[in-house]
């Protein structure tokens, strides 16, 4: 059986969706999917056993400039790849109109999604063929699943979900042990204070481990540089690194002190052990999914509630566990 899979962004919802095929490709062995996913996350998609091939797709980038004579071309092109194919099934995981209609409307299958009253944007559930109410109270996670499980007729599982990525990365055993801290998100209000972090570098100073920065923008590394004045001996701001390269530091890590962003989901899938702070999201539907995965929901959304003695507390805890 061949499905597509539409899940395009963002980064957390994609790696989100990983569970619900290894929960496929238990339930039917023969099934292999094609997944459209937004080119900036691409790489994931491939980590999974059971991903035939992706189908990268730039609404992000297109709608700058709709017209152009290069985007209407690149348009095209991702149409006709896309009807390439004749699926048995496409499944929207997405639930906005602009997939309903730009990817799924279009691709060449009977397509199933979230129904008026499940979906994030309602009226995304006039382009599918059939339609799943999932409700809306449970992890993210969870609900990707039992959406897979309807729209392809097996037994949902209770068992806890699996993202199947793990074994695509290798640890290094020879590899002195390191920390890393994942601080930048897409929104400030879901960033933990600079002082705090500055605070848990000194209390964290006394016990040998290195702490590794990765970065995306200029604004994040400039906050990386910061932070490594701090302890220039125990402090490595990361070069720029492609995504697959970010997800290899991960897995070699011994432990992750995160806020909320995609890369923190990034290391629930990948089994290592995560602090994560958050703010203004409710870490009980889009929290750490997964084996190892520690939460500290901020008072009344705040995020400077959070004191850097607290998260030393609980990480050492994480780290006598290692």
């Amino acid at each position: 059986m061949r499905v597509l899979v539409v899940k395009i962004s963002s980064m957390g919802d994609v790696i989100h969706t990983l569970p619900a095929l290894t929960d496929a490709m238990y339930a039917m062995p023969e099934i292999c999917f094609d997944w459209a996913v937004e080119e900036d996350f691409s790489q994931i998609p491939t980590w999974h056993p059971g991903v035939r091939q992706v189908i990268p797709v730039a609404i992000r980038r297109w709608k700058k400039n709709w017209f152009s004579l290069n985007v209407r071309q690149e348009r095209f092109h991702f149409k006709q790849r896309l009807q390439h194919e004749d699926y048995d099934i496409i499944i929207d995981a997405q639930g906005l109109i602009k997939t309903a209609i730009l990817i799924t409307r279009i691709a060449r299958g009977e397509s199933h999604g979230l129904d008026y009253k499940s979906a994030r944007e309602p009226f995304a559930s006039l382009f599918y063929h059939r339609k799943h109410r999932i409700g809306k109270q449970q992890h993210a996670v969870e609900r990707v699943r039992k959406l897979f499980a309807e729209s392809l007729n097996y037994p949902f599982s209770r068992k806890f979900g699996n993202y199947s990525i793990s074994n695509y990365f290798h640890f290094s055993y020879k590899k002195k042990p390191y920390l890393v801290f994942l601080h930048s998100a897409s929104q400030s209000r879901k960033l933990w204070p600079e002082a705090h972090w500055k605070k848990l570098i000194y209390l964290i100073n006394d016990i040998g481990y290195q702490i590794r920065l990765p970065w995306k923008t200029k604004e994040e590394y400039f906050r990386s540089k910061r932070f490594a004045k701090e302890s220039p001996n125990m402090m490595e701001v990361l070069p720029p690194l492609t995504l697959e390269e970010l997800a290899a530091q991960l897995k070699d890590a011994i432990a992750i002190v995160s806020v909320d962003t995609g890369l923190s989901h990034l290391a629930a899938a990948l089994d290592k052990p995560n602090l994560t702070l958050f703010g203004p999201t409710d870490s009980v539907l889009v929290g750490g999914y997964g084996r190892y995965q520690s939460v500290i929901q901020a008072k009344d959304k705040n995020m400077e509630s959070i004191t850097a003695e607290y998260v030393w507390k609980r990480l050492q805890i994480m780290l006598l566990k290692q």
